[in-house]
C-alpha cells in the first residue's frame, strides 16, 4: 500500500497494520505524529537536541506498544503526548540538579609535571654530587637522611662510633651545600 494511500487510514488501523509488520504503517504514523511530537518537546525542553531525543525515544515507545494496542482505549495522539510530555519532565527534573559545568573539576592530587621534572633534575645533581663525596661520607649521608637510619644503627654498620658517623654526615652534607650551592636557582631552590 502507498504511503499516500495511508492517509485516510486511522491511527488504530496503522497501529493494527504495524503490530503486524507493515513497516508502510510506521512510516504513516511516524510522518503523521513526529512533528508534533518534536515541536512539543522543543517548547518544553528549550533544546533541540534533546527535544529530538525524547521525540525519538516516544517513537520507539510507540512501536514497542503497537502488538499490546488496544483500539478505542486512547488515540495514538493522546498517547504519545502524554508519553512525550512526561519525558521532557523527567529530563527538566535532572536537569534542575547540578549541572556539570556547576561541578568543580577534582583536586588533581597528582604532582605538575613541572614539578615532577624539578624533582627529577634536583634528584639528579644530588646523586652527581654525592659521587663526588669521599666513599664514607656518602655512606654516612646515605644511611641517614636517604634510607632514615638512626645513627646508632648507622655506626653499627659501618663499625665506626656514633660520633664518628655524625662527624661524617655533617662534613658530606656541608660538601653537599657547597657543590649544589651554585644550582640553587636552576633547580627551583631560591
Amino acid at each position: 500500500m502507498a504511503l499516500d494511500a495511508m492517509n485516510d487510514v486511522s491511527d488504530d488501523a496503522l497501529m493494527v497494520l504495524y503490530a503486524n509488520g507493515d513497516a508502510q504503517a510506521a512510516r504513516a504514523l511516524t510522518y503523521r505524529h513526529a512533528p508534533r511530537v518534536l515541536a512539543l518537546s522543543r517548547r518544553l525542553l528549550r533544546d533541540m537536541a534533546e527535544a529530538e531525543d525524547v521525540a525519538q525515544d516516544a517513537m520507539l515507545r510507540l512501536w514497542k506498544v503497537a502488538p499490546e494496542w488496544r483500539q478505542g482505549e486512547a488515540k495514538v495522539s493522546t498517547w504519545l503526548y502524554r508519553v512525550t510530555s512526561n519525558l521532557c519532565i523527567d529530563r527538566l527534573r535532572k536537569k534542575r540538579g547540578t549541572h556539570l559545568d556547576d561541578i568543580p573539576e577534582p583536586a588533581d592530587d597528582k604532582p605538575s609535571v613541572e614539578s615532577l621534572m624539578q624533582s627529577h633534575d634536583r634528584a639528579t645533581a644530588l646523586q652527581a654530587a654525592m659521587a663526588q663525596l669521599p666513599a664514607r661520607q656518602n655512606l654516612a649521608v646515605t644511611l641517614r637522611h636517604i634510607e632514615e637510619l638512626p645513627n646508632p644503627q648507622i655506626a653499627q654498620i659501618m663499625d665506626i662510633s656514633v660520633d664518628a658517623v655524625e662527624s661524617l654526615t655533617a662534613r658530606g652534607k656541608r660538601t653537599l651545600a657547597g657543590l649544589l650551592s651554585g644550582q640553587k636557582e636552576k633547580l627551583g631552590l631560591e
